[in-house]
């Protein structure tokens, strides 16, 4: 019978390391995004911009109430 190695964390490690960098990517988009306004015109921002911001900021509350414990996910 053949046995396998013992398995090491190293894959784990990768797969975080580049799961990571995939999320570092989209926080710098969502960064620039912000900077432009997220896509809308300052002056001419109507009600239709504001929804889609208040449906973009809810996800990332989700988000951040998962990552720090808050929200329904608080303990």
């Amino acid at each position: 019978m053949t046995r396998k190695p013992a398995r090491t964390n190293d894959a784990a490690l990768a797969a975080f390391i580049a799961k990571k960098a995939e999320i570092d990517a989209m926080l710098a988009r969502l960064q620039a995004f912000s900077d432009d306004h997220f896509g809308a015109d300052p002056d001419q921002v109507n009600w239709s911009d504001l929804g889609s911001l208040e449906y973009q900021a809810h996800l990332l509350k989700q988000i951040s109430d998962f990552a720090f414990g808050e929200g329904e996910h608080a303990a």
